[in-house]
């Protein structure tokens, strides 16, 4: 029997990288996932909550609790959003009429590459990607949710790919939502750093499961002319399928 899953296209993805979002239905479903989608969902709220609106992310929140309501498990190809919602939604929902459909979906969500490997039980997709990358880990994914091996393992397994550590992998690349327009010397300093040591690699890739992050890398890469692309980790494992 197929597992059923619904997919949350974060904001960021829906907007700007739609084909990640369907070749990340197209890694589902070429590991034998039945994809389900529910063409009403919106936002999962985390900007405004991490800008001081509380009662727009709750309204926001809501909704999403709403949207994905099923019981079937929730995959996304974002850990910074699957995060905030672990971790953040409590503080908008507890002791409220939707703390119990809040806990449920808190068991039951997870970033795309976690799902393939601990619950699916799957450490190569299938595809091929004849390129040399280094792995960007964004402070979300690796602080917030947790995520260090599973990409790197579902990468390395990649027919192909040569995957080549960064100095400082774990550092932030300088996008943090509106840090980076809040402080945007700063900021632009980190993506400067960041990218030196992607470059230092020799890679051809900075891959990453944070689409916000490789925007925000992209921007400073063709400001500059630099030798090196970014890639979401759904479009690399998608490739050659």
């Amino acid at each position: 029997m197929k597992k059923k899953v619904e997919l949350f296209v974060p904001c960021c993805i829906d907007q700007l990288y739609p084909q990640t979002a369907f070749n990340t239905i197209k890694v589902l479903e070429h590991l034998g996932v039945e994809v389900h989608y529910n063409p009403e969902q919106t936002c999962c709220g985390q900007t405004a909550f991490k800008n001081g609106y509380w009662d727009e992310a709750k309204e926001i929140g809501e909704k999403f609790l709403r949207d994905f309501s099923s019981g079937l498990p929730v995959v996304c190809p974002s850990a910074s959003c699957v995060a905030y919602i672990k971790n953040y939604y409590h503080k908008l929902f507890f002791n409220t009429g939707w703390h119990l459909e809040y806990r449920k979906l808190r068991e039951n969500i997870y970033e795309l590459t976690d799902f393939i490997v601990n619950v699916l039980r799957v450490n190569e997709v299938g595809g091929e990607f004849p390129h040399k990358v280094t792995y960007h880990s964004a402070c979300s994914a690796l602080r917030e949710y947790g995520l260090v091996e599973e990409p790197r393992i579902l990468l390395k397994n990649v027919k192909g790919l040569e995957l080549v550590e960064m100095e400082k992998a774990d550092q932030c690349c300088g996008f943090g939502g509106m840090f980076s327009m809040t402080f945007e010397p700063i900021s632009v300093a980190m993506t400067a750093q960041k990218l030196s040591n992607a470059l230092a690699t020799e890679a051809e890739y900075v891959v990453s499961t944070e689409a916000t992050c490789l925007a925000n890398m992209d921007a400073c890469i063709k400001k500059q002319g630099l030798p090196i692309k970014c890639l979401h980790i759904a479009d690399v494992l998608a490739a050659g399928l």
